[in-house]
């Protein structure tokens, strides 16, 4: 018997998206975390036994549809829950802003505790330079500070900071990272790639309890906003929390987690080993690997110099013949596999990696960014069997400054959606939380529009795609990506019951509209998670 029916409703079962002719239907019956049966309301009414709950969807909220859950296929929960407990930057708008409320933070923190957290973006302040630790040390006291950039991929360290890392003016920088120094030949504080390590690996980690409270935290932001499935890349740390979470049974979100690439192959062996690989709710999944940085802090690897800073090509984090090797040792091991590449040299090189023989091309290995890819790569996607795992929502705060960046040239094929999906690459769409809000509806209208949130300003229009493919890669192309299109994105008998009730049709509604998209509810594994009886 089913243990829900919702009727009365205009429920998408994600049938038909990407050839932009959804189906939709009246009804759904859901028992034991699945989809039942779908169709008219009568026919599935008839199901209903004494004990089960009948939702009657037209009453409930008036213009209400029911979609398949957004799986978000590239978030970090941890970095997330930690900036949410610690130095919260995200949106400030100056150099002011951002020193008062480190100030603020600062007073009222216990003598001596370090202030991480960050998420600032200087591209957002009028002057857009780069913090330095001068900055910092007007406000931090006696505070060690450690402040990441919202991409992540720089960070900002106070002198008491450099201090306790030892970093000096005369600091080797490891590979693959840099120490910005001053005029004097000083640090500034700023700290690329994987320089940021030296600092990192000396502040204390957070306790267990303030590691759970930011992870579930981030957990409530991802359901309420939609999401019912992740794939995330979090410290193995987070990773045991969601564990003990489940055994609880207080698991609100699907988690497929990621493993470092750059860790040894007997620790990945062992971690993979650790969990039921076949568990719906936890599992880990493919290795995350780093080719490069961002656009945002010019780390991105690219294949000529940076319009706006001659000279500068980015910073590779591997060679390629050590790329090459690892890539073929971890394929080897049964790993799917995924590299972080935004420059087109980086992505050139994680091409060049799965070209190997001894790489898998049936694993669905991934290229997560992919944004700024050399025209005749893509092709490359197509032929080695590589998934584009891309972020539409990223374009929204790059925009403003990516063409300067780039050069028109290389900017008209940057965030290349349509041209992936016309050379037959299949596409996953994230967020990249909490470098981006995880709300996938601004994701959605940057796919379809390519234009800023008010409208004002377009970018490259040519690479906009259609409303059904942008939902069915935020759906089931997600689900492609990690391996579980046969039981996830659509709301088909035997498909989990992984669904969201919201206040407007996403297909049909404007564009603009998608913007202001209220989630009533969220449900995972036909278990409510979010929604008034959760609140």
């Amino acid at each position: 018997m089913p243990e829900m029916i919702l009727y009365n409703g205009v429920i998408f079962t994600g049938e038909g998206l990407a050839q932009d002719k959804p189906h939709t239907v009246e009804a759904m019956a859901i028992g034991h975390g699945k989809v039942l049966a779908v169709g008219a309301n009568d026919a599935i009414q008839r199901m209903a036994g004494p004990q089960t709950e009948l939702r009657n969807l037209d009453s409930a909220h008036t213009g209400v549809v029911v979609f398949p859950g957004f799986n978000d296929a590239h978030t970090h929960l941890g970095s997330a829950g930690s900036t949410k407990l610690n130095v919260d930057l995200t949106g400030v708008q100056s150099l002011k802003e951002m020193l008062d409320k480190i100030a603020t933070y600062a007073q009222s923190a216990p003598a001596g505790r370090w202030l991480t957290g960050g998420n600032w973006d200087q591209t957002l302040w009028a002057q857009k330079m780069l913090p330095t630790r001068v900055d910092l040390d007007r406000v931090t006291g006696d505070h060690p500070a450690f402040l990441n950039r919202i991409d992540g991929h720089i960070a900002l360290a106070n002198s008491a900071a450099l201090k306790a890392a030892g970093i000096t003016g005369k600091t080797k920088p490891p590979q693959g990272g840099a120490i910005e120094l001053d005029a004097t030949g000083e640090p500034t504080g700023i700290l690329r790639e994987s320089a940021k390590n030296l600092v990192s690996r000396v502040i204390p980690p957070p306790s267990k309890e303030e590691r759970r409270r930011g992870d579930e935290l981030a957990i409530e932001d991802a359901v309420s906003h939609g999401v019912t499935s992740v794939q995330d890349f979090s410290r193995w740390e987070d990773f045991l929390i969601f564990e003990e979470l489940e055994k609880e049974g207080r698991l609100r979100l699907k988690i497929s987690e990621w493993l470092p690439f750059k860790s040894p192959l007997p620790e990945l062996v062992k971690m993979r080993a650790h969990h039921d690989a076949h568990d719906p709710m936890l599992h880990t999944g493919m290795l995350k690997g780093f080719m490069d940085g961002s656009l945002g802090s010019r780390t991105a690897a690219m294949k000529a110099p940076y319009a706006d800073d001659p000279g500068n090509t980015g910073l590779p984090q591997y060679t390629q013949a050590q790329l090459n090797k690892m890539a073929v040792e971890r394929s080897k091991a049964g790993f799917q596999l995924g590299f972080h590449a935004i420059g087109d040299k980086a992505t050139a090189m994680a091409l060049e990696a799965f070209a190997q023989p001894g790489v898998s091309r049936t694993a669905r290995n991934r290229i997560e960014h992919a944004q700024v890819v050399d025209p005749e790569d893509i092709a490359r996607f197509k032929k080695l069997g590589v998934i584009a795992s891309m972020q539409p929502n990223h374009l929204l705060t790059d925009m403003n400054w990516a063409e300067a960046r780039l050069g028109p040239e290389r900017a008209a094929y940057s965030y290349a959606w349509k041209a992936f999906l016309d050379a037959g690459v299949p596409l996953a769409f994230g967020t990249d939380y909490p470098v981006e809000p995880i709300t996938p509806f601004r994701g959605l209208y940057a796919a379809v529009t390519r234009m800023n949130e008010t409208g004002t300003m377009t970018y490259y229009p040519q690479n906009v795609i259609t409303r059904g493919e942008a939902l069915y890669a935020y759906t089931q192309g997600a689900a492609y990506a990690e391996l579980a299109e046969k039981h996830k994105g659509r709301l088909t008998p035997g498909y989990d019951a992984d669904f969201i009730v919201v206040d407007r049709d996403l297909y049909t509604v404007a564009a603009p509209s998608l913007l202001g998209t209220q989630v009533l509810e969220t449900y995972v594994a036909g278990r409510r998670v979010y929604g008034a009886s959760t609140r």
